[in-house]
């Protein structure tokens, strides 16, 4: 079992103000795993006057300097993959050998690429008589998800302190312990003290503080939109920069010349990955009304496959949920999506055959959803994809945009050329074309109640820069 008993502030592990702690439960087993210290507003408080403390500094400091600090981040986390991997795969649920590449690798890889960032980006450019400059935005709040914990992190913290920023961070109560690991490894490290800062603890006390704190320039959140409309609210009391990754409920649209058994198990897939604990994860499944049978079948084929069973198994392709909080919310909604009609094509509420611990729940595909229905209106998070149909290509693209939200989504054609045309009117912030990759240095936000602001690549590291205009003397403009 990991115990964490201090909270890291100012460059040292400090012991919490307050005595309580918070287990850290094992998806799979519903053993605790880990416990951490629960923060309280004290320990908020001087994490935020830590980083104010050291933002000058660490602002003054060279990009190539900064990047020389992520590089043996990313390097030190590297080194610990094992670990991490089976920290993560306890966490959250996810199998070890997705853990391993998606969980630890995605963070490695983006902890290099914004030192790169840092040492290839323009912080200056001439405009006229004018030199615009980009600078740090100040102290960042950054408040993180437990569904992929390490790497939600990393988007927000690599992103920042590459920019020359200081950071709080506050990560899920659900999956904090891959978060003391990255603090270790920034530690040893030698990341000047102040400049990254850990306090675990629950929203409503330490996110509360460091979200309306008036010392803090900028808060960056990702998690659900209840949660980030009260970020907002605190946020604006002080008029500082929000940055908001919220929820979704991502449409597939397959249109009648696709390639039917290609979109509807990409589809699938793209539900399914890390249980459906996805905010962009594919949950409707949008086709023709006169192929909805031969989507039904196929879609209850490609769902079948993804056999429940222990995370660390290597052959395991569906793990648990990652709480018990969570389990109960999708059989919930499994349960009220039968109540409202919809035909339950595979899957249902009950545990899995051969399971009796563990927050596991059966693949579940839903046909003849109703796009009103709240199956299909209302973000599950779990592995549960519901079935629409539309009569035109107008419909098609009207139910898509039918949600309050906006992230994710697709587009399955007989030629890309089809599928890009119908995705330029699907108002979300991304859409992958004919099962086209994930790119980590593409931008990811959302549309509408799915948020503002771009995490990935450059997009992300300038959510943490402010613009700078200095006039100069005409005859002086372009000396």
């Amino acid at each position: 079992m990991k115990t964490y008993d201090h909270l890291y502030i100012g460059g040292k592990w400090l012991a919490p103000s307050g005595t309580g702690t918070i287990d850290v439960i094992d998806s799979g087993t519903e053993a605790v795993m880990g416990r951490i210290p629960e923060g309280l507003a004290a320990d908020a408080e001087a994490a935020v006057e830590a980083a104010k403390l050291a933002f000058d500094g660490w602002a003054a400091t060279s990009a190539s300097q900064r990047a020389e600090y992520l590089e043996k981040i990313a390097a030190n986390l590297k080194a610990r993959t094992e670990e991490l991997a089976a920290t993560i795969c306890g966490e959250v649920g996810m199998p070890l050998k997705l853990s391993r590449a998606i969980q630890v690798g995605s963070p490695v890889y983006n902890w290099k690429a914004y030192a790169k960032l840092a040492r290839q980006f323009q912080f200056e450019a001439r405009v006229g008589n004018s030199l615009v400059v980009r600078e740090p935005v100040g102290v960042v709040a950054a408040i993180t998800p437990w569904n992929y914990p390490l790497n939600q992190i990393t988007l927000k913290v690599a992103a920042a302190l590459a920019a020359g920023c200081t950071v709080v961070l506050k990560p899920s109560e659900v999956a904090p312990l891959n978060a003391f690991m990255l603090a270790q490894a920034i530690h040893e490290a030698g990341l000047p003290d102040g400049v990254f800062n850990l306090v675990s603890g629950y929203g409503p006390v330490v996110g509360e503080i460091i979200a309306s704190h008036p010392f803090v320039d900028m808060v960056s959140f990702t998690g659900s939109t209840r949660a980030g409309k009260r970020v907002a609210e605190l946020a604006a009391a002080s008029v500082k920069r929000v940055a908001l990754e919220l929820g979704g409920k991502s449409a597939s649209i397959v249109l009648d010349d696709a390639d039917f058994e290609a979109a509807v198990k990409g589809t699938v897939a793209a539900c399914c990955l890390n249980s459906g604990q996805t905010c962009s994860a594919h949950t409707r499944l949008i086709v023709p009304v006169a192929r909805y049978e031969q989507a039904r079948d196929l879609a209850k084929a490609a769902a079948q496959t993804y056999v429940v069973g222990d995370p660390r198994d290597e052959s395991t392709r569906l793990g648990p949920l990652a709480s018990a909080a969570q389990l109960k919310r999708v059989r919930d909604y499994i349960e009220r999506g039968i109540a409202q009609g919809a035909e339950l094509v595979t899957g249902g509420a009950q545990m899995p055959d051969g399971l009796s611990k563990g927050y596991f729940v059966k693949p579940t595909v839903f046909g003849r959803v109703h796009p009103k229905a709240t199956i299909a209106q209302e973000e599950i998070f779990g592995p549960v994809l519901s079935i629409l149909t539309y009569a035109d290509e107008e419909e098609a693209i009207r139910i898509a945009n039918d949600t309050p939200y906006g992230l994710g989504g697709a587009v399955w054609a007989g030629s890309d050329e089809r599928a890009a045309r119908v995705a330029r009117r699907i108002r979300t912030g991304q859409v992958d074309i004919n099962g086209g990759a994930w790119n980590m240095e593409a931008p990811f936000g959302g549309f509408k109640q799915s948020g503002y602001g771009r995490e990935n690549g450059v997009y992300g590291f300038e959510e943490y820069l402010e613009y700078k205009s200095m006039q100069f003397p005409a005859d002086k403009a372009t000396k």
